[in-house]
């Protein structure tokens, strides 16, 4: 029994999965051959109120008060019962931009770019991630030069979520690479910007539906307006905003992971091998009331995190146990219901072999499990 929504929560849910069923579960497919989402499910989702959870009603958000990431915990679980693509895509706009957008601007810019983030016409990506750089943000190599009063940025992004479709993208660049992380500076950088540019969808392993690009950008012209927070302070603004990309990764994770175990387990009563339903097995038994267990366990701690950033409390540790921790347990069980469903798990037609190519990555995105373990190392005085 899961104590931490209330019946706000849970109308909130029913919506979603109205919303769902009506206008993503018939089209997935479609969404994975064109290896990407439609702008009609931006549009779609912002008409439905999805996409401006925690922006305020004045820039036309959803918010009015105080913010509750409980109901980020439901949008994001119903997702990733979809697909984890969905998730992802859902959370880079939504739960991780929007926020940087939201707290770190200035009023003119919240009016410029927030009516479009919500609406869905205005779709974001983050451009952290450079090629032959990975998880250590400190070591970026796009440079963003003071020219007047405008800056002009070169360099490369790579393995960026939303990057194909993006109007807007967050872009992190070294203002002063001399100071390595303490001189990392964000900007908000239109597509249409000349000298801007994409390469191709990147052909993934998993999680087709999500467009995942590489950018470029070569001598390309912003103004001081565009500057997100203030010059060579970059760095320390995207480490206060980890800990909620890393917890929407954890309660994607988990629920992605449940939503099959659940599906498995209704194979198993159904499925017969030498008579009887395999199920039936003892060590099949053994096994799904193991990862039943680990479920369970694993979503009481997850739950706790979400009630705790929902309070301001989540440290990044707390978010950094849960990232890695439900990454693991997401890959283990998945692994094993794979297994449970025989040949047939490997087979693209089945749900199950598509959700267990989709997991991978989470061991690798939103900072390594290693970096992760790192982290906690660290904390412990190591």
């Amino acid at each position: 029994m899961r104590t931490l929504f209330g019946p706000d929560h849970e109308a909130f849910r029913d919506s979603v999965r109205e919303f769902l069923d009506r206008r993503v579960r018939p089209y997935v497919g479609e969404f994975a051959a064109d290896k990407a989402l439609p702008r009609t499910f931006w549009t779609e989702a912002g008409k439905q109120g999805l996409l401006g959870l925690e922006v305020p009603a004045e820039y036309g958000g959803e918010l009015e008060g105080e913010p509750d990431y409980r109901f980020n915990a439901v949008l994001t679980e119903e997702l990733a019962k979809v697909t984890m693509a969905l998730a992802s895509c859902w959370g880079i706009h939504a739960d991780i931009v929007a926020p940087y957008l939201v707290h770190l601007t200035t009023e003119e810019q919240r009016e410029r770019w927030l009516p479009g983030v919500c609406s869905g016409d205005l779709l974001t990506a983050i451009g952290m991630t450079e090629p032959g750089g990975g998880s250590d943000l400190a070591a970026l190599r796009t440079t963003a030069v003071r020219d007047g009063d405008s800056f002009v940025l070169n360099g490369s992004k790579t393995f960026i979520t939303n990057g194909y479709s993006a109007d807007l993208v967050v872009v992190a660049a070294s203002t002063s690479p001399g100071k390595r992380a303490r001189g990392i500076t964000l900007f908000g950088v239109r597509t249409d910007t000349p000298g801007f540019s994409r390469g191709r969808k990147l052909d993934k392993v998993g999680q087709a539906e999500s467009d995942t690009a590489e950018l470029f950008l070569e001598d390309v012209v912003v103004s001081e307006a565009d500057v997100i927070g203030e010059i060579d302070n970059g760095f320390p603004l995207m480490m206060q905003q980890l800990p909620q990309e890393r917890l929407g990764a954890a309660v994607g994770n988990l629920a992605h992971a449940r939503q099959i175990l659940d599906e498995t387990i209704a194979y198993a009563r159904e499925r017969t091998a030498f008579g009887q339903p395999i199920g039936s097995f003892q060590h099949n038994q053994f096994l799904l009331a193991e990862l039943v267990t680990k479920a369970d366990v694993t979503q009481a701690f997850v739950d706790q995190c979400i009630l705790a950033h929902a309070h301001g409390r989540l440290s990044p540790i707390e978010a950094a146990k849960a990232k890695w921790w439900t990454a693991q347990v997401q890959n283990d069980i998945l692994d094993h219901c794979v297994q449970l469903h025989g040949g047939y798990g490997f087979m693209n037609e089945y749900r199950v072999a598509r959700a267990w190519r989709d997991a991978r990555v989470t061991k690798i995105w939103a900072g390594s499990n290693e970096i992760m373990k790192m982290l906690i190392g660290r904390d412990l005085g190591l």
